[in-house]
């Protein structure tokens, strides 16, 4: 399926914080847009792939800069932008997203928001116009179709979910953000499962990672994944005060699961059991995940379709991490920002006699080389990273100001492709089974069972020895595997270490009660709908 742009769906002028209550401007007349079944699917379900991704800063799922992925890895102890001399500093939003001090004033965060909720309220559309145009498709078309849209919004709440806690649920066009009250984290939490529950027998049963008719899709094993992964979460998600330290129990917890009744862990074995069944399988070389030709991948699930010479939406990462001359060497710029932190540099142990064999795949350092030759610097020196000099949020007055730092290198750079780097082929992995398998080693420590086979399955892959399947190893070895993929905050929330000191970063006044788990809910969301109170602890 390519992804085409919808042709009668406009942004709502802008965002829906401001303007919710408005109804879409049409491009062209709304009933030759919706005027037979295939073009009746292009412009409501096929449209609402087009913001998977994105161009702009806080669009998009992955790829860009200030949205869903920086505000999920760059507040973590995976890694960080410092400020280096007069580069990225920024008004200070970088730190403040590595010291946890952000606030409700973040424009970036608002620009997510209302990311989010757009397409939830065009997921909405879609629904509707589908409903309201049933006579041009067989049951089965809307059945199908209907099943696709409600998968993308429940997506898109399950992200806003987790990053804002207590969220307004909007569930039709003509419902306002106005007069809408804001709901518990647990209700969010349950509208998602209900919804996925509900729509993943009528999705198709096809790999949306392989090119064809479901490339870039909602198909059952996306949705099998998601469920799996709110399964895992229920102790977070169905938990509507994080701040008073406790939470529900995922032991005593009871899903309805085909017939069956199980706890949270059962359940998330379970679907991770589906997708094993379902044939996704660790591929024998694991960076062939991130090739720039990994479209047949056996471990991909959902990815973001990218191809240059059909598709806008850019990956941004690679560019914004590796140093000036060393994207100079590719013939393209960078932006010599990104680098692990040093919490992460010691879990692949680097340095030492045991240095994890992942390093190399997921990381430029020390001395870099591009078609065999070293990259000089101005003034004739040889680019060199050092991993282990990342010593503060600000290198300003250090010698290593420009190359500390490991830099990431997970994608296969594409020597062909656009705008810096930028527009590459390398289809983004969202959800990968590897997650998969050590989600359902996890939950089965966490059922009293042995997640020991899953574990060691990882490991073995990598050419790594065994390690017991403890809950803190599993933790560890999510770090190793997962790298850049955009998880270790949702990880590290799970395990109660978000809060907390890690790495450089101090724990703020009051963070203990572990109310940066969620992020503040922009300030001008909140003055447009006085129905909306703010997560404890911000102002």
């Amino acid at each position: 399926m390519r992804i085409i742009h919808s042709l009668f769906i406009l942004v709502f002028c802008g965002f829906l914080s401001s303007c919710l209550s408005e109804s879409p401007r049409d491009q062209i007349d709304r009933e030759q847009a919706l005027s037979s079944a295939a073009t009746l699917y292009d412009n409501t379900v096929a449209a609402l792939y087009n913001y998977m991704g994105g161009t702009q800063s806080s669009q998009g799922l992955q790829g860009t800069y200030r949205g869903v992925y920086d505000y999920n890895t760059l507040t973590t102890d995976e890694c960080l932008i410092p400020i280096r001399g007069g580069d990225w500093y920024d008004g200070g939003f970088w730190q403040d997203l590595y010291l946890h001090t952000w606030t409700a004033s973040d424009q970036s965060l608002e620009d997510t928001w209302n990311y989010l909720y757009l397409v939830i309220s065009l997921s909405n559309q879609a629904i509707e116009d589908l409903n309201n145009h049933r006579s041009l498709l067989t049951d089965a078309q809307l059945s199908a179709y209907t099943a696709e849209a409600r998968a993308v919004r429940a997506m898109f709440y399950a992200y806003a979910m987790d990053m804002w806690g207590n969220i307004p649920l909007i569930t039709s066009p003509s419902q306002t953000l106005a007069a809408t009250t804001q709901s518990k984290r647990s209700e969010v939490y349950k509208f998602i499962w209900d919804e996925l529950q509900a729509v993943e027998p009528l999705l198709p049963n096809e790999k949306s990672n392989l090119e064809g008719n479901y490339y870039g899709r909602m198909t059952r094993p996306v949705v099998d994944f998601l469920l799996a992964k709110l399964a895992l979460n229920y102790e977070v998600y169905a938990d509507d005060d994080w701040t008073d330290g406790s939470r529900p129990s995922g032991s005593g917890a009871a899903f309805a699961v085909e017939g069956q009744s199980m706890n949270a862990w059962q359940t998330c074995v379970h679907y991770c059991d589906k997708l094993s069944a379902d044939g996704y399988t660790l591929m024998a070389d694991r960076t062939a995940n991130f090739s720039v030709h990994n479209e047949n991948s056996t471990e991909n699930i959902f990815v973001i379709p990218m191809d240059k010479t059909l598709y806008t939406q850019q990956f941004q990462y690679l560019f914004r991490s590796r140093h000036y001359a060393h994207g100079g060497a590719y013939g393209t710029a960078s932006e010599n920002g990104t680098c692990a932190t040093l919490a992460t540099v010691r879990e692949y142990g680097y340095g030492t006699d045991s240095l994890d064999t992942r390093w190399q795949q997921d990381f430029y350092s020390d001395t870099v080389y591009v078609d065999g030759k070293t990259i000089a610097l101005d003034g004739g020196d040889v680019l060199v990273y050092y991993p282990l000099e990342v010593t503060s949020t600000n290198l300003t007055y250090s010698d290593y100001i420009r190359t500390a730092g490991a830099r990431m290198k997970k994608y296969e750079v594409d020597r062909t492709a656009y705008n810096d780097g930028k527009n590459c082929d390398n289809d983004i992995v969202l959800f990968r089974y590897a997650d998969a398998v050590l989600m359902r080693a996890e939950a089965h420590v966490r059922n009293g069972e042995s997640g020991q086979a899953d574990l060691d399955a990882i490991r073995r892959r990598v050419g790594m020895p065994s390690r017991p399947a403890t809950l803190t190893n599993i933790l560890r070895e999510r770090r190793l595997e997962l790298m850049w993929e955009g998880w270790r905050r949702n990880d590290l929330i799970r395990f109660g270490l978000f809060h907390k000191a890690y790495d450089i970063r101090p724990q703020l006044d009051g963070e203990a009660s572990a109310y940066t788990t969620v992020f503040p809910i922009p300030a001008k969301v909140i003055d447009l709908n006085g129905n909306l109170k703010q997560n404890k602890g911000y102002k």
